[in-house]
């Protein structure tokens, strides 16, 4: 049920977010702001929207969204982080600990969602209850339970949702998935998923005192009770598993979206899932939980390969060298993976089909059949990604005309799922078998139990 818009700040000038013609190797971060920057006549032309988690991407978040929109609310469950995003905005913003206080506002037309993984699912739901659109950070959920209750939150309510895969929103990313697409590789045989290496050799982090300005008890959520470390919140939050995926959820929902685009899965999922990680404090209580390098092999429909992997970059090496993971351990972990990408330093996506391959990231889109584009472009008729330049931008026209946004719930719940089971797969440590019509690990009760997680009351996650 669409909701209708009754008020003036609804009624802002439609920003135009037509593809442009900026060069397919142009980093994905300059193709935003600098290429829309909509200027409004009156304050009341513009809706009014809260920042609910105010850290370091929260903030990146919320100063994209004031070029379309007015700050009148910042929360955190750490009154520092809002205190300093209150005053990086100019200093006007109502401060809130607790969101569910603020989502009583009534002037409150959308929110920004910059919380901890495990915080994410809880505010959109009851975000679009409360009757606001909300663009949200990815990982999408904490588990696949997460993203089947939000999902019908979404369409019960009718509420915009934007997810922050900002990469569907440059056009060298466009660019690889419509030559894939189209079939300038050929047949499409496999597909890489390539991760950089983030350290999670930790610990141990003992109790510390709780700051004054921090609820840890909201915090936590719907999390195992644990004792604070300042290591258990902020950037570092994404190493323990009490609060997210890792390094497989958090990069890998990015380049992970960009794999099933091409692949044209972006509502279906992976067939079958193996493979192994390393924990480098495996055992050890009160440290870092989630993995820090991993390889996935996965089988798609279309009899396609996808490996998905953290690769040797010089990040990954000096770790080597420093001894968080013997030779042994290394190369049993690259036992099965193609020669070619054993020895891969790039963090990105690779598509292989019969014909070539195009790798792409953030610094640019290659291969031949790019090379080749100029000279014999995409006909008329060719498969085309829905157009955006501007991913903030696309959010917030798309609260103006309730069409749908480049990177719905929909689709990013299938991407993290595929996230999620390889995690899965890591955990259980045997081959499991996805049913991607049902949602369903087949076969394996066991496995399948993993698709939610205990959580700790008063704070369930309720579609």
């Amino acid at each position: 049920m669409t909701r209708t818009i009754l008020n003036n700040r609804r009624s802002f000038l439609r920003t135009s977010l037509s593809a442009t013609a900026a060069a397919v190797t142009s980093p994905y971060w300059s193709t935003a702001a600098a290429q829309t920057n909509e200027k409004f006549d009156a304050a009341n032309d513009r809706p009014h929207f809260a920042l609910i988690g105010a850290g370091g991407r929260g903030k990146g978040d919320a100063k994209q969204a004031t070029a379309f929109g007015e700050l009148v609310a910042v929360c955190d469950a750490d009154l520092r982080q809002a205190e300093q995003a209150k005053q990086m905005f100019g200093g006007k913003a109502d401060i809130y600990q607790d969101f569910r206080k603020l989502l009583e506002r009534k002037d409150i037309d959308v929110v920004v969602n910059g919380t901890p993984d495990h915080w994410h699912t809880a505010v959109n739901i009851a975000a679009c209850k409360a009757g606001k659109d909300v663009y949200t950070e990815k990982p999408l959920t904490l588990t696949i339970e997460e993203g089947k209750l939000l999902c019908k939150a979404v369409e019960e309510t009718g509420q915009i949702v934007q997810v922050g895969t900002q990469q569907r929103s440059a056009r060298q990313f466009q660019t690889a998935v419509e030559l894939v697409r189209n079939g300038r590789i050929g047949k499409l045989r496999r597909v890489a998923v390539l991760l950089p290496f983030w350290s999670t050799k930790s610990g141990p982090c003992p109790e510390q005192p709780v700051p004054q300005e921090l609820d840890w008890d909201l915090y936590q959520g719907q999390a195992p009770e644990r004792p604070y470390h300042s290591a258990r919140t902020h950037f570092t939050f994404r190493w323990w598993w009490e609060y997210a995926g890792g390094i497989i959820c958090d990069w890998g929902n990015h380049h992970m979206d960009i794999a099933q685009w091409g692949m044209g899965q972006e509502l279906g999922g992976p067939l079958a899932i193996e493979g192994r990680g390393y924990f480098p404090n495996a055992g050890k209580p009160l440290h870092y939980s989630n993995p820090d390098r991993f390889v996935l092999h996965m089988k798609y429909p279309d009899d396609v390969e996808l490996v998905y992997l953290v690769v040797r970059d010089k990040k990954y090496l000096a770790s080597m060298k420093a001894g968080d993971i013997s030779a042994e351990a290394d190369a049993a972990l690259f036992t099965d993976v193609p020669e070619d990408l054993q020895h891969e330093q790039r963090n990105g996506i690779m598509f292989t089909g019969e014909k070539g391959r195009i790798f792409v990231n953030r610094g640019g889109v290659f291969g031949k059949a790019v090379d080749e584009l100029k000279e014999n472009p995409l006909p008329d008729d060719a498969w085309r990604v829905q157009p955006s330049n501007n991913h903030m931008g696309n959010f917030f026209e798309c609260v103006k005309t309730r069409e749908q946004p480049v990177s719905t719930v929909q689709i990013q719940h299938r991407t993290i799922s595929a996230c999620h089971l390889g995690n899965i797969a890591m955990r259980v440590g045997r081959r499991i078998n996805w049913d991607p019509a049902k949602q369903q690990i087949v076969g394996d009760d066991e496995a399948n139990a993993w698709q939610r997680r205990e959580q700790r009351p008063p704070y369930e996650v309720i579609g």
